[in-house]
This record gives C-alpha cells, structure tokens and sequence, in this order.
C-alpha cells in the first residue's frame, strides 16, 4: 500500500514548521492587490454578431444536492455488564421528589442590568448580590412579593413572573465596590488625582446610587423538571435544573483552611442536579477553591514569596500576582483593581500636582513624589512605603499611585495561580477526608441548609432526600501480569513490586555519563547501588564512561547558560554521542535548568536523558527511577498475560490502535501562554503496553485539538494522526489499523459533541487522506476526573476496593456511562473516574470493553500500582508537561513570539514546539 509508506512528511509534521510557509495563502495577502490592476476597468462585453440567436439556458439542469453532514451523537447504552463480584454502595447522590401541585407552572428568566447613576455599567464582582438583596428588601411590594434566584451576573429568577415585564429600580449602598474613580488623573497621564477623585478622598465611605432594570426574558415550564426525573432531557429540562442549581448557591457555606504563600483554602459544597436512570438527584460533595488571604498587601507577598521583610521581595513577581486583584485604601474606604506597580520606588515616583493656591504669574502644575503628596499634602504618615514601589490602580497611560501599606486585599478573591508543591501538599493534608468523615460532613451539610425550607424550592414542589442513594456495584479481578523469565503474577489491592523479579523485557545501558548540577550527593554510592539494582532487575548497566560535576562558578548563571555549558564540557570530554545521560538536579521540584536541559537532550541531540533530585536513596527509590530509564530506552517493565499470549477481547483480533488525548493549557493566571494538545499512541500491535506521542501548541485556552490534520498541499498532511499512523504502520509489521479507540481526557458534557464532530472527523480525513478506501471502525471514550460523585462501603472505614465498576442507577438515563475506581484509595476518598462511551462502531460488549479500560490502568510502565484513569491518558499529559516545559523556557527568552502557523480562522500565532530528533520521537520520553 503505497500510499501508506513512510515519506518523510510523518516527520516533518511533528513540529508543523514546515507548515508555517502556508501563513502567506492563509491570510490571502498575496492576491489582495491583484497586481496592482484593482483600479483597471473590466473588459467590455463580447459583441454578438446579427445571425446568432442566443440559447435560452436550460432550467431543467438542477445542480448537484450538496451532501448534509451527518451530526454525530453520543450512543445509547447497550446494557450493563456483569462480570465481577457484586458489592452494595452507597453515593453522595441524595433522591430529588417533585409534587405536581404547586400553582406556578412556569420558571420565570429576567434579565438584570446594574448601572452607576451617570449610566456606566457596574464594575466589581460581588456588588451585584448586595444591589440585588437591596432591590428585594426595598421593593418587596411592587415585585409583588416574589423570592428571587440571582445568578450574580445578569439573570435572575423567580417562581411565577413578576408584576411586569419590565421593572427599574433606585437603590442606595454604602461603601460598595467602586472602580469608578480608577485613573482619575490629569489628562496628561502624569499620576495626579483629579478634582473629582479629591472631593471624593474627602468623602470616605460615602453613599452611591444605583440604577437597577430587571426585564423579561424567557419562560421556562416546571414540567422540564418532571420531564428530567423520567430521564427526558431536553433544552427545557437542563435550562430548568440550572435554576434548581442557582436557587441552591444562595445557601452555600463556607469556611477555610490555610495552606500558606498568603493563600487560604475556601471550602464549602458543591451541589448539582443529575438526571440519573433513578430519576432526579441532588450531588453534594465537599469542594475546595482557592482564596487570597485578605489585609494588608504587604503581608500577603511577604507570605506568598517567603521573604523575611517587603525589601527582599522579587517585584516583578509581585506584580504578576497582584494583577487584578481588588484592594481597599486608607483612610478613603475605597476600593480599587490594581493594574500594575509603579517603575520607581515611592519616593522617587513623580507626577504632576495641580496647584490650587498659585497666585497669577505663578505655575499652575507642581512635580512631587507619590511620597511627598501623601506626607505632606495628604498627611498620612508612611512608616515603611517610601522606599518601595507604589500600587497602581490606574490605567497604563494614565497610573494612579498608592503607597503599598495603604492598601489591604479585599476577602474572597480567588487565587489564580499556580500553587506551589509545599502549598499543595498542604491543601490535600487540610482538605482530605477519610470515607466515614466525607459522610458525616455531607449528612451535616443537608440538615444544615435545610433545603426543604426554601420557600422556592417548595413553590416548585421540590423535596430532596436525606439519605445517601444505594447502588450495586461489581469488583472486576485485577488483570494477570507478566514479568521476566515467563513468570506470572496477580497484583494484590492494586499494587504490586518488582521484589526477586525481573523485567519482562530489560535494556541494556552501555554508553552513558553522570551530570550533577550541583545537587548534593555521594556520586560513586549512587551510581554503584544503580549498576547493583539495575543487575538485580536484568538490567545491564556498564560502568558509567565519565561523571561532569558543575563548575561552582557557574551555579548563579542562567538555567541555559548552566546546560549549554555542561554540554560544552561533555562533548569536550566524550568520543561520540552517550545513548543515555543521568542528570542529577538541586531542586526536587521545578527546577529551572529542567525545561532547557530535556530541550538540548531531546530535540538537539537526540539523548534520552532521566532527571532525579535525590534525597533519600534507598532500593525502592532506585528501582522506581529503574523503571522511568528502562521505558524511555526501549523496555518494558511488565505486560498484560493476555498482551502476551496475545487473547485480549476484540483488540487481538484485528490490528487495533489506542490513542491517549489531552490538552493542558496554562494555569488560569497566564492567558497567553499556547495550550498544549499531546496525543499518544499504541504501537507493535498487538501490544497495549507501548506508545509515542505527538506534541503540539494551538491557541490559549483552546480545548479542541485543531492540529489533528493538517493538510498543507494536496499530497502533505502535516497533522498529529499521519504521523502516528504511519508509526503504527511500521511498527506492526506494515499493517494498518482497523480499530482506532479513543480516549479523551478534559472535556464537559456540553463539548462531547464537538469530539465526535470537530475532532474525529479529523481523524477520519487523516485516515482517508493516507488511503482513500481505508475506512477503520473507531470507539470514542471521554474519561472524567473533575466530577463530584463518591462512593462509599455502608458499614466499613474503608474506601471502595481496587477495580470497583458502577454503571446503574446513577449513571446517565440513556447515555452509555460508567464509574471506575481502579487505583487502591490509599488517602482520603477515592474519586472515581468517570467513562463515557460516545461511540462504538467495533461493536465491544459491556464488559468487554470494561474490562479493557480497566487493564490499562495496570500498563502504565512508570508504576507499581494501578492507576486511576487509563494510561494512554496519563502518557499524554505527562508529554504535554514536558513538552510546556520547552514553551515555558521560549516564552521566558522572548525568542519565540514571531513564528508558528495559524492554529484556526483568526487565531492568533503560536511558538511551535522544537521538533524532536527521530531516534527520542518515537521513544517514551514522556515516561
């Protein structure tokens, strides 16, 4: 099959720079001006000579229908599956009832829009439920007595409609949220406070006015609700639940936990309304979200930066984190955002006041520092702020400055950024609990807000159930596992080790070298018990051929000065390329010389390169980062029985290939940084056990993969699938794959479509675009971590065992779902992971393909245990990971602003990823 044959295009699309050249058709710059002959006139009309008598055209010829796409939808549940011992549970799913007697038949939707008296739309979060409660308090009568259920944003809604349609109301706040005076300074943009904003500094706490218009938007019928309860969904329907949804949040409590960096956990409870093949369920579960500590700013970046006092702060960070967030100043009361810091400290930071005493002849503008103005203008005595940059609230062109200790951090702001691996560690140490516990909290929290006391809740004749929903569930046998010397093993509660056991297929390692940039470590113990462990495993291990310590001089240099100098001294040194390089780091976590060090390694030179940052060496240790080399160098730890014989259901009967897919984007605070889409692939079929990945960047924030195909002529496709077709193709004994499952991670429900329709069709068109009558059968599956559902023993501390499956009575009423804790809950509650089947053309049974899904969570080479979701996900988030490194440390340079293809119709250009040397790209690197 010609067609299907390496090329050399499947390596080029790694990185899509070939693509890049397709910007100057894409954007149609080169046929704008038409060669200069826009303002040429057109040619004159042919003359038709006097004896011809045109044809009258022939309305008969109908042109050719165009093809309607087919809209794909999720599939329907088939049945459940049996396989495995049956277990009785209880879940955090709580029975909704609804009475038919309630005399409203409709939900009423009203659109609300909040104004300032002089007609601005209101700024600041927050302010709105207080204007609405006023609205409420003030006007009860003429909204003729109605409960409200207020978003906090534009919609609101009530039980019935309201008096009319369309209502304004006055209301008046103290002290509220203000942005209005931000940037109140002179024209010129010189940081002074204007007239206006001075009046209002004299003024602290002073009274606002605001303008309030509710208006009819839409109408929702209550029987949407009993529709839902009978497993009928419709528009209706979830329109109707998120009502239910909003009329809860007004209950929510909430308290809070410190997990340090000036940074406080907010927990409260998450609750949803589910329909479920039990009718309508209430989900309630205990959820965490992360706040910035209130007061003084000073105080929060001394604590979020762990510095001993506001002189040894990193401004450049602070400002990043300070960003947006909402501050309070003394002695006005008023709030402001901040948008920046000020480029001088306080003292030195001029602007220009307005005089107001200069006589005639005299200058009306005088230049003084932020300083001077609060000292000796203001007389607000500044302890410490003289030296330090000042907060701006103001805009870029036209900064208003405050000293920093006259700001405080207003409470309930959430905390956007990335949290630390000590902050971290301590949410999951403040926040865990213990199966028994969750309940308890949970069973508390529904006597607590007494939801059958919610006057709307019973205007619509809803009730909510106090006990936990009962569900069977089924434990499925762990999957038997093979290891080296043909010897067999079950692993017991998920787990498993390499003790007196060899790897089923172990590598050899000859020429390598140890790098340590100045980690502190003994060397030669090290790399003795590595070799000893290595043998002990059947991995061969040569003695190391050199050991490059860094030179202490360059230990304060830049990360990709340190790792272009340590090459610089291992090429010196070496004969030829090492096949493998071990690098010890100082940092344990996010070490800075790690993005550029993979980068040299992987895309420069082609080495397979393993980091560690050792603290405590011991043999577990050892054989665990054992496991890492051995996957990246071509081995395998230990494969399926049934991958081996090979017997694996459907999969080994026709060439199969399994795809991981996921996209990690940014961290919420870092709006420009390209997401990044990585997809992973099967390889030597009928293997399950070994993948490749394909790593891209596309646009911010972008949740759908745009660079699946990508076709730039009419014989290359640069996209991800060719190129891991084409590996497959070569890998498994030059067949094509006539299976192709899917696993896609990170999506919702409401993008389940576009999977099945953006998504595959680009897998589709890769598949045709090799092989026009190549049509393979594909299985879809999302599989879903953020969920809020848990499962509980009735009568046991412990949590639910390894390889329990639920796929009745909570799961979707139509819809072909189902829950799956593989992994042994060793801390706090297991959470589930969540599988939809949207697609199944193979034709797999229940619980052939339960069972399937359930051995990938034990073919995940860089473990010992089984692992909570299937690891062709856990492989293309951990290559994404590593490869934003790369983004990271481009993105730091400033290097890479200027090229990368358009990733979609007005998207912005991204920086490509450096393309990987073809002896790593087909590796596990990722491991």
């Amino acid at each position: 099959m010609d067609s299907f044959e390496p090329d050399g295009n499947g390596t080029n699309g790694s990185n899509g720079e070939n693509g890049a050249d397709v910007e100057n058709g894409a954007n149609g710059e080169n046929g704008a001006n038409g060669n200069g002959a826009e303002h040429a006139l057109p040619p004159p009309p042919p003359v038709i000579p006097p004896d011809v008598v045109p044809l009258r055209a022939q309305a008969d010829i109908t042109p050719e229908p165009l093809k309607k796409k087919i809209v794909r939808l999720p599939i329907a549940r088939r049945g459940p599956g049996t396989k495995g011992q049956k277990i009785p549970l209880l879940t955090n799913h709580f029975k909704v009832n609804v009475t038919n007697n309630n005399k409203e038949d409709h939900f009423f939707h009203y659109s609300v829009s909040v104004t300032y008296e002089d007609g601005r739309p209101l700024d600041g979060k927050g302010a709105g439920r207080r204007i609405i409660e006023r609205v409420h308090q003030t006007y009860i009568s003429e909204l003729g007595g109605k409960d409200f259920a207020y978003d906090g944003e534009k919609s609101l809604f009530t039980v019935g409609s309201l008096p009319r349609n369309k209502l304004e109301f006055s209301v008046v706040l103290e002290d509220t949220p203000s942005n209005r005076n931000n940037g109140n300074c002179n024209a010129d943009g010189d940081g002074s406070p204007n007239e206006s904003d001075r009046k209002r500094l004299r003024r602290p706490g002073r009274s606002k006015t605001f303008n309030v218009e509710i208006s009819y938007a839409a109408k929702i019928p209550m029987k949407a609700i009993g529709d839902a309860l009978r497993g009928q969904e419709s528009e209706n329907s979830q329109e109707a639940l998120r009502v239910l949804d909003i009329i809860l949040r007004q209950h929510a409590s909430k308290h809070f936990v410190d997990v340090g960096g000036g940074v406080l956990g907010c927990r409260g409870f998450h609750s949803s309304f589910r329909t479920t093949q039990g009718g309508l369920s209430l989900n309630i579960d205990v959820s965490t979200t992360m706040i910035i500590q209130p007061g003084p700013v000073v105080d929060f970046l001394i604590s979020n930066q762990t510095v001993r006092d506001p002189f040894s702060l990193d401004w450049t960070k602070a400002k990043r984190t300070l960003k947006n967030l909402r501050v309070k100043t003394s002695p006005t009361n008023l709030e402001y955002k901040i948008t920046g810091l000020s480029e001088r400290p306080c003292k030195e930071q001029m602007f220009t006041l307005r005089n107001k005493n200069a006589k005639d002849g005299e200058d009306g503008e005088i230049e003084v520092t932020v300083y001077d103005y609060f000292v000796n203008h203001r007389n607000i005595q500044l302890r410490y702020s003289g030296d330090l940059p000042c907060i701006n609230v103001g805009k870029p062109k036209r900064p208003t400055y405050i000293p920093l200790e006259l700001c405080e951090l207003l409470s309930l702001q959430r905390y956007t950024k990335a949290l630390s691996t000590l902050q971290r560690s301590s949410l999951v140490e403040k926040s865990r609990q213990k199966p028994q516990e969750r309940m308890s909290i949970l069973s508390n929290a529904l006597k607590i807000n007494n939801y059958d006391g919610e006057p709307m809740l019973r205007a619509c004749g809803v009730s909510i159930g106090n006990s936990f929903t009962q569900v069977d569930g089924r434990v499925l046998p762990a999957p038997k596992l093979k290891v080296g010397n043909g010897d067999d093993f079950f692993p017991r509660n998920g787990r498993w080790n390499f003790n007196n056991k060899k790897l089923v297929k172990p590598t050899k390692i000859e020429r390598w070298v140890v790098v340590n940039f100045s980690a502190r470590c003994d060397l030669k113990a090290l790399v003795r018990d590595l070799i000893k462990c290595g043998d002990m495993k059947g991995i061969a291990i040569d003695p190391p051929f050199d050991v490059f310590e860094e030179n202490p001089q360059s230990r304060r240099a830049p990360p990709l000065v340190r790792v272009e100098r340590m090459f610089e001294d291992i090429q010196s040194k070496l004969p030829g390329q090492p096949q493998f390089i071990l690098c010890l780091l100082p940092e344990r976590k996010n070490s800075a010389l790690y993005g550029p060090w993979k980068r040299k390694n992987l895309a420069e030179y082609g080495i397979v390169t393993q980091c560690i940052a050792p603290t405590r060496v011991n043999d577990q240790y050892l054989t665990n980062v054992l496991l890492k080399i051995n996957a990246k160098l071509g081995g395998l730890n230990s494969l399926l029985a049934v991958e081996f014989s090979p017997s694996i259901p459907v999969v080994s009967k026709a060439p199969t290939i399994i795809l991981g897919m996921d996209v990690s984007h940014g961290s919420p605070g870092q709006s420009d940084i390209p997401s990044i889409a990585a997809v992973v692939s099967s390889r030597e079929w009928p293997l399950i056990s070994r993948y490749r990945a394909s790593v891209r960047t596309q646009s911010p924030k972008v949740e759908m993969i745009d660079s699946l195909f990508k076709r730039v002529s009419d014989t290359e496709d640069e996209g991800i699938m060719r190129e891991l077709l084409l590996d497959f193709y070569t890998s498994s004994n030059k067949r094509k794959p006539d299976q192709i499952i899917i696993f896609r991670d990170g999506v919702s429900e409401s993008q389940f479509n576009q999977v099945l329709n953006i998504e595959l069709d680009q897998i589709i068109e890769a598949c045709k675009f090799l092989d026009e009558s190549w049509c393979p059968k594909f299985v879809v599956i999302i599989a879903q971590k953020n969920h809020h559902t848990k499962f509980f023993q009735p009568q046991s501390p412990d949590n639910v065992p390894p390889g329990t499956i639920i796929d009745n009575r909570i799961c979707h009423p139509k819809n072909n779902d189902f829950y799956l804790c593989a992994q042994a809950g060793m801390i706090g509650t297991t959470r589930p992971t969540h599988y939809h089947v949207l697609l199944d053309d193979v034709g797999f049974s229940a619980d052939d393909l339960q069972e399937l899904v359930h051995s990938l969570s034990y073919v995940y080479q860089r473990s010992t245990t089984a692992i909570s979701v299937v690891a062709p996900i856990c492989y293309a988030h951990l290559a994404a990971t590593q490869m934003s490194q790369f983004v990271k440390f481009e993105d730091a340079s400033e290097t890479s602003s200027s090229h990368g293809g358009l990733t979609s119709a007005g998207a912005v250009p991204v920086p490509q990823l450096p393309r990987l040397k073809e002896n790593v790209a087909n590796s596990m690197f990722f491991c």
